[in-house]
């Protein structure tokens, strides 16, 4: 099992919508070009934005993750300092849920 220091130092692949909803691309390696224009087609098929981001940390255990923008997806009209907010924002409310 991972430490503590092993789980915070986690980074995965999101996107992140415009609301603090994310979805994981993948952990274990980076994902291709293919697979994020993939990612951006069906978020534009459903008439959503968002971005590509490296999340740091684990979002479950640890201390709060970092969120580290690396390009918007689907035109956002919004900025990704908002998104990013409202995603922690969701994962802390998560934790307390969690806790309860």
């Amino acid at each position: 099992m991972a430490s503590e220091t092993e789980r915070s130092r986690e980074r995965r692949w999101v996107v992140v919508a415009p609301d603090g909803r994310y979805v994981t691309l993948g952990r274990h390696s980076d994902p291709s070009e293919e697979e994020i224009l993939a990612a951006e087609k069906a978020l534009l098929s459903q008439d959503l934005s968002g971005w590509l981001a490296v999340m740091e940390g684990n979002p479950w255990v640890g201390k709060v993750p970092e969120l580290l923008e690396v390009r918007p997806l689907g035109g956002p009209t919004s900025n990704f300092s908002d998104a990013a907010t409202a995603c922690l924002a969701a994962i802390l409310a998560k934790r307390a849920d969690a806790g309860s």
